[in-house]
């Protein structure tokens, strides 16, 4: 070692690197986990330099050594992977005692590192290392001068080459210190790209530099003695690198667009073409100058651009006049861009990049009509597009100076027109959006104006061609016969007579120009009660008519009729006939249900409730009147009594053998006149328990004698 720093190490064998008088435990075959040797003993000659390996330990987990972690009691120690002691910093001094502690999951042991001086070997102590009692020398006689140093990139071999020297100033006789250089560049990455001469201050580069990658470094020039002690220093070197022209101009991208207004004024700037050198902003290296080198097409004019050499901006050279987009051979010129660095000079380097100028467009055409008149035919009662209107606009299709808007000016009073643009070819669909009738107005004249979405420019308007006349003819056809009103809703008794009138249908025939006759038919006559007569078109009853009937909803029925004319081709129209059926009188009521139960004792559970039911509506049904049939003798062993408008109870009278028993009744409705019904109730006499009832009967059914008495009570309620 050249520095100050001796540590006498190497004279170990073998492995024992660094070591002196460890001690290994153990001795067995078989593999202990831990430190391997326990005691470690290093050489102390001078200070620590960092990353500098001390001592190797031996360490062994007997599984591989996976996963160990070292701490050292001075935390400027570590173990590295190679089991290296290395201190992490320049040390003067460690102490005397540095325990190392290693474990991972196998083991966990402690070895112990002894640091002493070694005798005679150099006039500093540990005591003079750490300043105590010794008087520093007087450095007022000398000085160390380290100029500023510069070295050109892209050098080539060989190396190391020579850029500068460092001198130290001093009336002593030269040699009793050495130079040291650190920093960045020297001991720290990027490492070995300068080195000093110990004895001579020659500061050398050792392989080629790169400007672009970093264009300066900042290093300490320091003497020291033989021991490592500082003499002088640090001072700063400043070693700057030399720019050379290693780098062409680069665009952002290859391809740059913009856009330019048609009519712009000469000298209007359409874009900034900007490139990137990366060598010395400060020198011609980096200095640009740009240029056209082709223009495409070259029409009407080769120089129809211009750029500004030191700012690449691309501006209008072409006179207004001559920017017309509807002129021009193309919308689309492509200039090809040279930015060239060494402020253009033929030695330059170049790059290059493709500029797209797109000639956009004003509204400085009106739109036109192709044709002044356009006809079309539409059959009355008809709707859709019966007419496509075209137009021309020499503007640029993809926009709003090109697409039209349609508006009919006159001849739509009553608003049966519309008109919309066709937004693939620009054209106007004028429709019809409310039937025509050739019997009211057979021919329509229409106004029709186009403008553009976007406003012309104030130079330009509208005129005559912008405008068209619209004829439409209203074609004749036959039209169906209209039933009014429909639906036609009338209202008759249930049970009329077969033959009764129901209602007259009336429809009439739009083609009031022509005398035709209307015939009627049944279309639709779910039940098959009606019929109608073909000419007059009366409705009659051709069945009874029944409100109970399924075809009947919410009291009405429905049927549709059809009305044909004696047109060529014959035309149909249809109409529905609502019928509101009044309810009569014609069912008469029944009893319910038709099974009762009681108990045989008279004086237990001994009611049943009954009720009556019909068809028929109010007041044709409810009140009921339900009473014993007309047998003698029922009275002295049943008796009925009403609960309500619809209900009324059975009660036995006195105690009855178990058995089932017919028990005549006669209900009548409350219509005019009422109808009777009279029923029989069977009615089975129960033996009764507190909770069962036993009745005769081949499925007797054992109903719960607390249920009836709820069923009784919530009767008697609604009395």
């Amino acid at each position: 070692m050249e520095t100050g720093v001796r540590i006498l190490l190497a004279v170990l064998v073998h492995h024992q690197i660094a070591l002196v008088g460890g001690h290994e435990d153990g001795g067995h075959d078989a593999c202990l986990p831990g430190f391997q040797v326990k005691n470690y003993q290093l050489v102390y000659s001078g200070p620590f330099q960092k990353d500098q390996a001390l001592l190797q330990v031996k360490f062994d987990d007997c599984a591989g050594n996976t996963d160990v972690t070292f701490d050292v009691s001075d935390p400027r120690f570590h173990v590295d992977e190679d089991l290296n002691l290395v201190p992490l910093q320049d040390v003067v001094y460690s102490g005397p005692v540095l325990l190392i502690h290693g474990f991972n999951a196998h083991t966990d042991d402690l070895a112990q590192v002894d640091v002493s001086e070694l005798p005679g070997q150099s006039a500093y102590t540990l005591r003079d290392v750490l300043g105590l009692g010794r008087k520093l020398p007087n450095r007022s006689k000398r000085s160390i001068l380290v100029p500023p140093m510069i070295v050109t990139e892209n050098q080539r071999a060989p190396f190391p080459r020579i850029i500068g020297k460092s001198h130290v100033i001093s009336p002593e006789k030269p040699g009793n210190h050495i130079f040291r250089l650190t920093g960045p560049g020297a001991d720290r990455y990027p490492k070995g790209l300068f080195t000093i001469d110990i004895d001579t201050g020659d500061v050398s580069v050792s392989r080629s530099l790169d400007r672009e990658a970093i264009d300066s470094y900042q290093l300490e020039v320091s003497t020291t003695d033989f021991a490592g002690n500082i003499i002088e220093g640090p001072a700063i070197l400043v070693i700057t690198v030399i720019d050379q022209n290693d780098n062409r101009p680069i665009f952002k991208e290859s391809r740059y667009t913009g856009e330019v207004l048609e009519g712009s004024p000469t000298g209007t700037t359409v874009m900034t073409m900007t490139a990137f050198d990366a060598d010395d902003q400060g020198t011609d290296n980096a200095a640009l100058r740009y240029n056209i080198i082709r223009q495409s097409p070259d029409k009407p004019s080769p120089n129809m651009f211009y750029i500004d050499a030191e700012r690449g901006d691309i501006v209008t050279v072409i006179s207004p006049k001559l920017l017309d987009r509807e002129t021009l051979p193309t919308t689309t010129y492509e200039l090809e861009i040279v930015a060239k660095d060494m402020a253009g000079s033929e030695v330059g380097l170049t790059g290059t990049a493709t500029a797209t100028i797109t000639i956009t467009d004003k509204n400085d055409h009106a739109p036109e009509f192709t044709h002044p008149l356009f006809e079309a035919h539409v059959h009355e009662g008809s709707t859709g597009v019966v007419v496509n209107l075209t137009v021309d606009d020499r503007d640029d299709p993809a926009t709003g100076a090109w697409r039209a808007i349609y508006s009919i000016i006159s001849g739509d009073p009553k608003q049966s027109f519309e008109i919309q643009t066709n937004p693939d070819n620009n054209e106007g669909m004028l429709s019809v959006v409310k039937p025509l009738d050739y019997e009211t107005i057979a021919f329509h004249t229409l106004l029709i104006k186009v403008e553009n979405e976007d406003l012309l420019v104030p130079n330009v308007g509208y005129g005559p061609s912008s405008t068209a006349t619209v004829h439409v003819t209203v074609e004749d056809i036959n039209e169906g016969p209209v039933f009014m009103p429909d639906p036609l809703i009338v209202t008759r008794m249930e049970n009329v007579p077969v033959g009764s009138f129901v209602a007259s249908l009336n429809a009439t025939d739009p083609d009031i120009l022509e005398l035709q006759s209307i015939r009627y038919a049944v279309l639709r006559d779910p039940a098959g009660w009606l019929s109608v007569n073909p000419v007059r078109g009366t409705v009659n009853t051709s069945a009874s008519l029944d409100r109970e009937s399924p075809y009947v909803h919410d009291n009405k029925y429905t049927a549709l009729f059809i009305a044909t004319d004696n047109g060529s081709p014959p035309a149909t129209g249809t109409g529905t006939l609502i019928i509101h059926l009044e309810d009569y009188n014609d069912n008469a009521p029944y009893v319910i249900p038709s099974v009762a139960q009681v108990c045989e004792d008279a004086h237990d559970m001994n009611v049943a409730i009954v009720g009556g039911w019909d068809k028929d509506l109010p007041p044709n049904a409810a009140p009921f009147k339900i009473e014993l049939g007309k047998q003698p003798g029922l009275d002295n062993t049943w008796k009925v009594t009403r609960l309500n408008s619809t209900h009324s109870q059975i009660m036995l009278l006195h105690s009855l053998k178990k058995a089932n028993y017919q028990l005549p009744l006669l209900i009548t409705d409350s219509g005019v006149p009422p109808l009777s019904n009279n029923t029989e109730v069977k009615v089975q006499v129960c033996i009764c328990t507190k909770s069962r009832r036993y009745c005769s009967s081949a499925h007797s059914h054992r109903t719960s004698l607390l249920l009836l008495s709820a069923t009784v009570l919530l009767v008697l309620l609604c009395l």
